[in-house]
C-alpha cells in the first residue's frame, strides 16, 4: 500500500467520523458502517475501518484489549500504538494468534471481517468466543457482555404500584413481605429509570412512597421500610433534577440522606450527597458542590460505591472549581477502588459502569480546558451506550462540546442527531443544558447549520409549561 501522508491521514479520520455519525443517524449496523467507510476511503484497511466505525482511537482499542486480558484473569501483554498501527497499515505485519482473538473480541467481529483470516482463523477463533456484545442496559450504560435488559411498558409502572398497594391492604403494618416488595419496587424503578419520561416516573415513585408512609410508624420491620423510603426519596430527587426542579431536588435528596443516616445505610447516604453535589454544580454553587461530594466520598463504602462518589461527584466538582491536581487525585482514587473491588458493573440509576466513568472524565476534562482528552473519553463513553438513550445523548453532546472549536460542523451534526432521536418529552434538563452550552460555544462559527440548531433549541417546547403541565409524547 502506498504511503499515506500525515495530512491525508487527518482527512481520513475526519471523513470516517462523518460517515460514522451519518450511519448512526440512519441506524445502520456496525458492519454497514465499516463497508461505507472502506467504500469512501480506499486507503483504509478492514482492521482500521472497524476501529474507526466504533469511533475508537488506537489508545481506546489498546485499553479495551488490555481490559479483556484482565477480565480473563491474564496479564496484558503490552500492546502499543505503533504495533496496532503496523497491523492496520503494513500488509506484511500481522498480529499473532492470541492478539487476533483479542482484536475480534474487542471489535465484535469475525477474523475474516477484520482481514485477519490468512491463517484459517474463521473457524478457529470461534473456540475462543470472540464476538463482543455491544448492547447495553438501562440508560445506555452497561457491561459489554451482559444480557440486554428487557423493556417494560408504561402500564408496568402503575401495575407495580398496585401490587404493592394490595400487599399493604393485606398487611398494613411493616412486615418482611412489605419490605421485600418495597425493595423490589425500588429496584424496578431504578433499573427502568431511563425507559420512561421523567414526569411519568416521578408520579409513580411519589405514589409508592406515599403508600409506604403508614408502615413507617408500626410493625417489626419499620426500619426496612424506612430504608426503602430513603431510596424512593433519592429517586425523586434525581427525577426532580432531570425535570429542572432544583429546589425540589434538594429537598428530596436531603430526605434521602437523612433516612440513610437514620438507618445506617451508608450507600444511600453517600449517593444522596453525591447527587446533591451534582445539583449544586448544575446551579453554579461550586463550593457547595465540592463540600457535598467530599461528604459523600468520606462515608461511601469501599469498592464500587466509593469509586462512584469520587468519579461522579468529586472529580467534576473539583474540575469545575479549577482544582486540576485534586481532580486527578479523585480520578486515581476512583480507579484504584474499582481495581481493588473487582465487582461487576452495575446497571440502573444507582449503578456505575465504564461508560459512565468515561462520561464524567470527559466533562471534567472539558471544564479543565483539555478538549482532546475530553473527546477521547466521550468517544469511549459513546461506544458503551445504546443509541437514543439518555446516556447516549449525554456522551454525544459532551463529545460535540469537545469538537466545537476544531470541528464545528461535526459538533452541530451531533446536536441535530440528538434532537432527531430523542423526543422532547424524554430530553432531560441536563441534555437541554448541554445543548444550550454547545450553541454558545458555536456562536462564533457563522453558518446555516449553526443558525438552524439555534432555532431548533429556541422553539423546543419546555418540559413543564407555565401551568405546571408536563410535556407528553
Amino acid at each position: 500500500m502506498a504511503t499515506v501522508t500525515r495530512a491525508r491521514r487527518a482527512v481520513i479520520q475526519r471523513a470516517a467520523q462523518r460517515i460514522r455519525m451519518r450511519c448512526q443517524r440512519e441506524q445502520h449496523s456496525l458492519e454497514r458502517t465499516v463497508t461505507e467507510i472502506r467504500s469512501a476511503l480506499v486507503e483504509v484497511t478492514a482492521l482500521e475501518a472497524w476501529r474507526l466505525a466504533l469511533g475508537w482511537s488506537r489508545a481506546d482499542a489498546i485499553e479495551e484489549i488490555a481490559a479483556l486480558y484482565v477480565d480473563a484473569g491474564l496479564h496484558p501483554r503490552g500492546l502499543t500504538d505503533a504495533m496496532l498501527c503496523r497491523w492496520e497499515h503494513d500488509a506484511g505485519r500481522w498480529p499473532d494468534d492470541e492478539y487476533t482473538v483479542m482484536l475480534c473480541r474487542a471489535y465484535g467481529a469475525r477474523p475474516e471481517q477484520l482481514g485477519l483470516d490468512r491463517y484459517g482463523w474463521a473457524a478457529g477463533a470461534a473456540v475462543f468466543g470472540y464476538g463482543r456484545d455491544h448492547t447495553a442496559a438501562d440508560d445506555g450504560h452497561g457491561p459489554h457482555e451482559q444480557e440486554p435488559m428487557r423493556m417494560t411498558t408504561d402500564a408496568g409502572l402503575p401495575a407495580v404500584r398496585e401490587s404493592l398497594h394490595l400487599a399493604l391492604l393485606a398487611s398494613p403494618e411493616s412486615s418482611p413481605l412489605v419490605v421485600d416488595l418495597a425493595e423490589a419496587t425500588v429496584e424496578h424503578y431504578a433499573l427502568g429509570y431511563s425507559k420512561h419520561p421523567p414526569h411519568l416516573l416521578f408520579e409513580q415513585v411519589r405514589d409508592v412512597r406515599k403508600l409506604l408512609t403508614p408502615a413507617l410508624k408500626s410493625g417489626p420491620d419499620s426500619e426496612g421500610v424506612r430504608r426503602q423510603v430513603g431510596w424512593l426519596s433519592a429517586l425523586l430527587g434525581n427525577l426532580a433534577y432531570h425535570l429542572d426542579d432544583i429546589s425540589g431536588a434538594r429537598v428530596h435528596l436531603d430526605t434521602a440522606a437523612a433516612y440513610g443516616a437514620r438507618t445506617g445505610d451508608r450507600r444511600l447516604a453517600a449517593w444522596a450527597w453525591g447527587a446533591q453535589s451534582m445539583v449544586a454544580r448544575a446551579s453554579g454553587r461550586t463550593e457547595a458542590s465540592v463540600e457535598h461530594a467530599e461528604r459523600g466520598a468520606a462515608i461511601a463504602p469501599r469498592g464500587r460505591v466509593r469509586a462512584q462518589l469520587h468519579a461522579w461527584a468529586l472529580l467534576p466538582a473539583l474540575a469545575v472549581a479549577g482544582r486540576g491536581e485534586d481532580a486527578e487525585q479523585a480520578l486515581a482514587t476512583a480507579m484504584n477502588e474499582l481495581d481493588a473491588a473487582g465487582e461487576p458493573e452495575a446497571a440502573g440509576r444507582f449503578g456505575f459502569d465504564a461508560a459512565e466513568l468515561a462520561l464524567h472524565q470527559a466533562e471534567s476534562y472539558l471544564a479543565l480546558g483539555r478538549c482532546a482528552d475530553a473527546r477521547a473519553r466521550a468517544e469511549s463513553s459513546l461506544v458503551g451506550c445504546t443509541s437514543g438513550t439518555p446516556g447516549w445523548a449525554a456522551a454525544s453532546l459532551v463529545l460535540a462540546q469537545g469538537e466545537a472549536s476544531d470541528a464545528p460542523h461535526d459538533a452541530v451534526q451531533r446536536a441535530h442527531d440528538v434532537l432527531d432521536r430523542v423526543p422532547a418529552a424524554r430530553l432531560r434538563s441536563t441534555a437541554r443544558t448541554r445543548l444550550s452550552r454547545l450553541t454558545g460555544m458555536l456562536a462564533s462559527h457563522a453558518s446555516a447549520d449553526v443558525s438552524t440548531l439555534a432555532e431548533r433549541l429556541r422553539t423546543l417546547p419546555p418540559p413543564i409549561d407555565a401551568h405546571g403541565q408536563a410535556l407528553t409524547i
